[in-house]
């Protein structure tokens, strides 16, 4: 595979350039920034966590003999640092939601991704093998692309766009899809069309058939 930096410039909403003729876009859209702040960063969480925390500290002081008010002051900057932390972690998941955009064509699934460097990953429905849904709650859900073998993106380059601790063949994932189960209904009609468009016309052997691949886009590409 070879690495390109991505160009600031699209053609196209989430796409580095404009799709070759006859090849039109069948979905496109970005991960729900609260899914990414809850389920990536594990908010909630470090909010029960924090809460836990300040608890035991109001609980200790007044403990040691502290009054109600002194203790939830000696408590005051605790709660100000779980705040900033919180406060960020939410605010790194809406910038990844609001710059990440994952698209469906009748020939390949482009993820666009990278808050400050953002870099295109181009997958061509010949390199990828499956595709897996994950149901999560509210309709919200991921869905994990198992690629080629011999094709592999490194796991740091993808997170959080790739299934967890899949770091040996590394699964790009389109993550915290809302209404994730219609976008997987769509990607599968779509992967068993390509498949139907590649096979040889009945009659003709395999060599009588040129079958061309998806022109490749700018990016992060996988051979086609």
């Amino acid at each position: 595979m070879k690495a390109v930096h991505e160009h600031e410039f699209e053609a196209a909403h989430g796409l580095p350039e404009a799709l070759p003729a006859g090849e039109k876009v069948l979905w496109q859209g970005s991960p729900d920034w609260r899914v990414l702040a809850r389920e990536v960063f594990h908010v909630r969480k470090l909010a029960l966590y924090f809460g836990l925390l300040l608890v035991w500290r109001v609980v200790a002081a007044v403990s040691d003999g502290a009054g109600a008010g002194s203790a939830l002051l000696g408590a005051l900057p605790l709660a100000v640092l779980a705040a900033a932390c919180l406060s960020m972690l939410c605010a790194l998941g809406w910038l990844m939601g609001r710059t990440s955009v994952y698209t469906i064509t009748g020939q390949r699934v482009v993820m666009r991704v990278g808050i400050v460097l953002t870099v295109t990953f181009n997958l061509p429905f010949t390199r990828i093998e499956a595709a897996a849904l994950r149901k999560g709650r509210g309709g919200h859900g991921d869905i994990a692309l198992s690629l080629a073998r011999g094709d592999q993106i490194g796991y740091a380059h993808l997170w959080p766009h790739a299934r967890p601790w899949h770091l040996k063949h590394t699964e790009p994932m389109l993550r915290a899809l809302p209404e994730a189960q219609a976008v997987a209904r769509l990607l599968s009609q779509a992967l068993a069309d390509a498949a139907a468009r590649a096979r040889p016309a009945p009659g003709l052997a395999s060599n009588d058939a040129t079958l061309a691949g998806p022109r490749r886009l700018p990016g992060r590409a996988l051979a086609a």
